[in-house]
């Protein structure tokens, strides 16, 4: 009914279609629901402080010497949210200042924006510490039918694993002092 009145906009759909999946490409590519998270944190533990709430005519006034550090606090767990999706390398880092930030939060900026800010601080660093940038799973079994690589300079006694990186080739190969000779590896001549 509405596209018999307003008529249909060839491509519309396509266009829409192709905006969802390179979201979805740049969203799988980097730590996105941590970031978010580390987001929404900041804005209960900067809000609060601020706002006077009235519950059934009573004003309940949060407004305390935690201003300051409410702000702080709520900034830059705003901006470890945002540095989260530009520059994944620091992800461990964000993730533990946001834990620590979140944690924080809860005596100095009034029970950490009403517990609020302090959950989604905590899952938002739980996340970003949790987040691995490892290749999908396809290519991992596409490696693991290789066999594994002799190591140069070993004489083709040390081998080293493609899927695991492990040295020795195989589960029951233990570690080798140097000056012994190193268990052949499966084989290896």
């Amino acid at each position: 009914m509405i596209s018999e009145l307003f008529g249909t906009r060839p491509g519309l759909r396509d266009r829409i279609d192709g905006t969802r999946r390179r979201f979805r490409t740049w969203r799988g590519g980097r730590p996105f629901w941590a970031g978010l998270f580390m987001l929404l944190a900041g804005a209960p533990i900067i809000y609060f402080p601020y706002v006077h709430i009235t519950l059934k005519g009573i004003a309940v006034a949060l407004s305390t010497t935690a201003g300051a550090a409410s702000l702080i606090i709520g900034i830059l767990l705003m901006t470890l949210g945002i540095t989260l999706w530009f520059h994944q390398q620091v992800r461990v880092f964000a993730g533990i200042a946001g834990l620590l930030l979140s944690l924080v939060s809860f005596p100095l900026a009034n029970f950490g924006g009403l517990l609020f800010g302090m959950f989604f601080g905590l899952v938002g660093g739980s996340l970003a510490c949790a987040w691995d940038p490892s290749p999908p799973e396809g290519e991992v079994q596409h490696t693991a039918g290789t066999p594994p690589v002799t190591v140069p300079g070993s004489e083709g006694r040390t081998t080293v694993d493609n899927v695991t990186g492990q040295a020795g080739g195989g589960p029951d190969a233990g570690p080798c002092r140097r000056g012994e000779d190193a268990p052949d590896a499966p084989g290896a001549p």
